[in-house]
């Protein structure tokens, strides 16, 4: 059997997990600063403006998941929180198109505005956004004769996202700019509408959390896995190999040019376990996961991108440590 490199593991067994010899679990480990400098790691595998993949090494558990936790739903975001409906002839009933409303991810910057007062009866420029969408659906006058699809029928037939538009507060038009307040994504269809159907709305925004509504929350996804590890016991080759290789997740298993068996890249594995039913080569792999690191997946809503939600939540936890900090403080 290889010797594997001294990480803690949990062993994927045919029926159940097992930890690895003398390991009873992270959460026991007695807390080292120096220890945790020494092996802490982030490492960015890919970025751009919406998704991003990264890892953190060297990490426990609980810091783990108390950072997916805050992306979800403690770091900020705007979001449409009331809908005052003056004109709605749709088929859409009044609280389903506040909701649909509400649902829309808006680009504005949660940093730059504050909290609103929950005693406040008026919004100010400092934490407030407001928004009209006033559409009326009429009949085509051009329409092209022996024609009928929609589009050429009627004007104004499907409402989306960009017939939003911003009403700025005070002094807002001078600092934000339109194209970067209104809605992240301007063909988010919010009704279908025919002759003499009409939206009139005045819709606020304001910053809030996910805690409080899942429309606050800045990620459409924020996930995290320990990272997989794949060890061959014994070589594998010819029909044997191609079996093993159709047990994992493309990409993990590759054959050389003599046909034997190699782990190119288990990161991507999803540890189904498919190896364990055969018996020919059960016997040839070991599954396990490194405990301490972790495989984080962040996708944003398009308002900061992935790697600013990351700090922030970071930030978060920073102030809260502190304020329980303070808290003991006052008892010592």
């Amino acid at each position: 059997m290889p010797k594997l490199e001294e990480k803690p593991r949990i062993f994927l067994e045919e029926f159940r997990l097992k930890n690895a010899p003398e390991d009873y679990g992270m959460a026991d480990e007695k807390w080292s600063f120096k220890k945790f400098v020494k092996k802490f790691r982030i490492v960015i595998v890919r970025m751009n403006s919406e998704e991003m993949e990264f890892d953190l090494i060297g990490i426990q558990p609980a810091f783990a998941n108390a950072f997916r936790r805050l992306m979800l739903s403690e770091v900020p975001s705007m979001a449409i929180e009331k809908v005052m409906i003056k004109n709605n002839t749709s088929i859409i009933q009044d609280e389903v198109l506040a909701h649909r409303l509400g649902l829309i991810p808006l680009k504005a910057d949660p940093r730059l505005f504050e909290y609103r007062p929950e005693d406040a009866t008026e919004g100010t420029e400092f934490n407030t956004l407001e928004f009209s969408l006033k559409v009326k659906c009429t009949n085509n006058k051009s329409q092209p004769k022996d024609s009928y699809r929609a589009e050429d029928l009627y004007e104004n037939h499907s409402v989306y996202s960009s017939q939003i538009k911003w009403q700025p507060l005070g002094n807002q038009a001078s600092i934000h700019k339109e194209s970067d307040i209104g809605p992240v994504h301007g063909k988010i269809l919010i009704s279908k509408m025919r002759p003499g159907h009409e939206l009139d709305l005045h819709l606020v925004a304001i910053k809030g959390i996910g805690k409080d509504h899942a429309k606050f929350s800045p990620v459409a996804t924020a996930s995290y896995r320990l990272l997989p590890d794949v060890t061959l016991t014994r070589e594998v080759r010819g029909s044997e190999a191609s079996l093993l290789q159709s047990c994992f997740s493309p990409g993990v298993i590759n054959l050389d040019s003599e046909g034997r068996a190699y782990v190119q890249d288990a990161r991507y594995d999803t540890c189904s376990r498919n190896v364990y039913r055969y018996d020919e080569i059960k016997d040839a792999v070991i599954l396990s996961r490194i405990r301490d690191h972790f495989i984080f997946n962040v996708e944003s809503v398009g308002a900061m991108p992935p790697e600013v939600i990351f700090v922030e939540a970071v930030k978060i936890l920073k102030n809260k440590c502190k304020s329980f900090l303070d808290e003991l403080n006052k008892f010592c």
